[in-house]
């Protein structure tokens, strides 16, 4: 899905890698209708979400979402979906779940944006995550995360500092979203990739 969010290129080699048959749609029938969803992006909140509106992409993926499309969003993407981001002065968001996305708190010696390689805890089993053991390491690159996000929509979390934040977040049906980027990961973030692609 391209809405102007940029990484798309890196997202789709992957799926290549994996032979996975994928399309770079920026058209709104095209999403709607589309078997599957990745939703990714890297920037700004406003910026994401002006683009999503202006180009009408916002209400497609919101009809999909409504049809029961599975749908991965990854990074801004995870962010996104929630109803609101602190972000550029307060953004509202898609609203798909509920929550707020909200930037790091500063401490002593914590570099802001979060970037490089960190653990992740899962808290709930999800089929996307099939196959990958605890605490595996992916890799994330940003400053603000769905830190307000109802409890129930929380499959894994992160550490960063003293801060830990949800990195995963769902709603036990067709949405499930990464704040760490897979097409980044390695190989265990292609698996998970695949593993998304095999969804039913």
């Amino acid at each position: 899905m391209d809405y102007g969010a940029g990484n798309l290129t890196s997202v789709r080699n992957a799926l290549e890698f994996l032979g996975i048959k994928s399309e770079i749609s920026s058209e709104p029938e095209e999403i709607e209708s589309a078997e599957k969803i990745i939703f990714p992006g890297v920037g700004a909140a406003a910026a994401a979400m002006g683009n999503l509106n202006k180009s009408g992409i916002g209400d497609a993926l919101e009809r999909a979402f409504k049809k029961r499309t599975p749908i991965l969003g990854i990074c801004i993407g995870c962010q996104i979906i929630l109803e609101e981001s602190e972000e550029d002065g307060g953004v509202k968001c898609l609203g798909f779940l509920q929550g707020k996305a909200a930037k790091f708190k500063k401490e002593p010696n914590l570099k802001i944006p979060h970037i490089g390689w960190n653990q992740v805890n899962f808290t709930k089993e999800h089929p996307i995550f099939k196959g990958i053991p605890n605490n595996s390491n992916f890799y994330f690159v940003h400053s603000f995360a769905p830190f307000a996000c109802d409890a129930a929509a929380v499959y894994g979390t992160t550490t960063y500092g003293s801060q830990t934040f949800p990195c995963i977040i769902g709603n036990g049906s067709n949405l499930i979203a990464t704040q760490f980027h897979l097409e980044k990961s390695g190989d265990i973030g292609l698996e998970v990739l695949r593993n998304f692609s095999r969804l039913g």
